[in-house]
């Protein structure tokens, strides 16, 4: 099992011994990002770091004004070693047949990656991993596993995103008040008393939960049950350099010993819905 790294800094050579692979936002193509990088700043770092394992986010809507320069980006990427390309729209699944690529892909499509089925027929049309969604239980991440063949990628340690909006909300907010504000706004939702984090990017506005989801105490489960990846999204995590390293270490030793789970206890006890079944109910 391989540690990947949501990257929140350019400065990549700070990750380099201490994860296996990183996820780097496509500039212009991808959503939810602290960080971007252009196509030659990605071709830099691939050239730089032979031994990291590089993923681009390629997760935005594509419209058909937009196909052409989606094919050229795409053609650029076959060209070069990446590890494969995350997707949200379909359009780069189509056009990865239709121009014969040989780069491989990711399914990233949130709250959809939720059953060994689905992930099963994505294998079948071509698509090498999925990154599963944040949304199914431990218990349900494990049947995955063992009943499909495409690679698995578990998302352990972020800021949960919950949503993401085409609109700039941030924006229409303070019009509306007729102010000057910031691209982000903290708000509390009064049903479940949490906290949330509203950031604003020239694509839209997404949505995190201000509140970290700590899934370090299953990484050994994930380790037993071969899951391939486990994911660590930057932004907004304490001593991030620190959990990565000792993370890659604690997969490299066996995920034996409680010393790394107690170590980062620290992080909270959010453990999302590893643990939490979500049930629908028709309300009466």
């Amino acid at each position: 099992m391989k540690v990947l790294v949501e990257v929140g800094s350019k400065e990549i050579f700070r990750y380099v011994d201490k994860c296996d692979a990183l996820l780097l936002g496509l500039e212009k193509f991808s959503v939810m990002n602290s960080v971007t990088f252009s196509l030659e700043e990605i071709f830099d770092i691939v050239s730089s770091y032979p031994t990291l394992e590089i993923f681009v986010k390629m997760d935005k809507n594509i419209f058909n004004d937009g196909i052409e320069e989606v094919k050229r980006v795409l053609k650029k990427l076959n060209a070069i070693s990446i590890r494969g390309i995350f997707f949200y729209d379909l359009s780069l699944l189509e056009l990865k047949h239709e121009l014969s690529l040989e780069v491989d892909l990711v399914w990233s499509q949130t709250h959809m990656v939720t059953n060994y089925r689905t992930c099963n027929y994505y294998k079948e049309q071509g698509v090498r991993y999925a990154l599963l969604s944040k949304e199914i239980t431990l218990e349900e991440i494990i049947d995955i596993v063992k009943k499909s063949s495409i690679k698995t990628i578990v998302e352990v340690v972020s800021l949960p995103s919950v949503g993401y909006s085409r609109r700039k909300l941030v924006h229409n907010y303070y019009e509306e008040l007729k102010e000057k504000g910031k691209s982000s706004l903290s708000v509390l939702e009064k049903v479940t008393n949490k906290k949330y984090l509203v950031k604003e990017e020239d694509a839209g506005t997404f949505f995190l939960l201000d509140e970290v989801l700590n899934g370090t105490s299953v990484i050994s489960t994930l380790y037993q049950e071969n899951v391939d990846y486990v994911l660590f999204r930057e932004e907004g995590i304490p001593s991030f350099m620190e959990l990565i390293s000792d993370t890659k270490k604690y997969i490299h030793d066996g995920c034996i010993g409680e010393d790394y789970i107690n170590k980062y206890k620290k992080l909270g006890d959010s453990t999302g819905f590893f643990f939490k079944k979500t049930i629908y109910r028709v309300k009466k």
